[in-house]
């Protein structure tokens, strides 16, 4: 066989591999995702895997005092209560605040889909809240409704009250922190699952007969769940990972002591890093448990296809 036959059934070969391979969906083009894994594996593979390492490796201190060997972390941060409560304290600031967000975003997205004269400006205000940030959110709150803020001025002016009211520096400011900061995000994506749904549905509806509420429930709904369910995760983890407000306006060491705050406790104050990167995993999986019963729920209400853009 001559070197120029070799050659050119080498090159056939190689085409023909190369064909093949397209045909599974593997060609160059891949090697443009490198920077985008080279990326991944820097910025968050390799932090995840090593916060999780820290976990299994307990300063002596808290192996002495729980016991468990390299799952002393673990032992401590379901033994000790001041740690194991800010569970329930997170949840009890978190699902409301994004409950309320997803609720009352509903209705508002609902009228804003119809053109009325000022709808722009006042879509413009509603989604103003994300150019302010979690703290210029907080400190403007504290300038409003602190004991020396504008309102408790006005009402005791007003003698409507003798006595400040209490609206911050408890549950009640970070709750009204976690609204204003999270509802422009819960409307966005509302009002786009909204305009993927034909009106044309819930015209057909209407002329068989069927009330408002008969074609919200079983015409609208069934549409928008995909929505809201994407809608509230992304709310609630907003919420659940709640750090600033709680220090500024909450009570840190109180009715506030979110798990953010036990974290960053572990990590500046206490120099534990593992204690920290324990606490971080473990809300990483009370979130993932939350995700998945929402998708469940989900699935009940409706397996069809979603019917919004969003």
């Amino acid at each position: 066989m001559s070197t120029a036959t070799r050659r050119e059934r080498g090159a056939a070969s190689s085409a023909s591999l190369r064909h093949r391979m397209a045909e599974r969906g593997v060609d160059r083009k891949l090697l443009m995702l490198l920077p985008a894994i080279l990326f991944a594996l820097v910025l968050f593979v390799y932090p995840f895997t090593y916060g999780i390492g820290l976990t299994f490796q307990p300063l002596q201190g808290t192996v002495d005092k729980w016991g468990g060997g390299i799952f002393a972390n673990y032992v401590a941060f379901f033994g000790d209560s001041f740690i194991f409560d800010s569970i329930w304290i997170t949840m009890r600031l978190a699902l409301p605040a994004a409950l309320f967000n997803v609720i009352v975003s509903v209705p508002i997205a609902f009228k804003l889909r119809r053109k009325f004269r000022g709808k722009r400006f006042l879509s413009t205000m509603l989604v103003l809240p994300i150019t302010l940030g979690t703290v210029l959110t907080a400190q403007g709150l504290l300038i409003f409704a602190g004991r020396q803020g504008w309102l408790n001025r006005f009402l005791i002016q007003s003698g409507i009250i003798s006595d400040p009211l209490q609206l911050v520096n408890n549950y009640l400011g970070v709750t009204f922190t976690l609204v204003i900061s999270g509802f422009p995000f819960a409307y966005l994506l509302i009002s786009s699952y909204l305009s993927g749904i034909d009106p044309s549905l819930d015209a057909a509806a209407k002329t068989l007969g069927a009330n408002w509420k008969q074609r919200f429930m079983r015409v609208t709904l069934p549409l928008l769940a995909p929505g809201l369910a994407t809608t509230f995760i992304l709310t609630f983890v907003l919420a659940f990972s709640v750090f600033p407000s709680a220090r500024l306006v909450g009570d840190p060491l109180g009715t506030t002591r979110v798990m953010a705050l036990m974290a960053y406790r572990s990590f500046a104050e206490q120099i534990d890093y593992s204690m920290a990167s324990t606490i971080a995993v473990m809300m990483g999986v009370i979130e993932l448990i939350v995700i998945a019963i929402v998708l469940l729920g989900r699935s009940f209400l409706y397996k069809g296809s979603t019917g919004g853009k969003g």
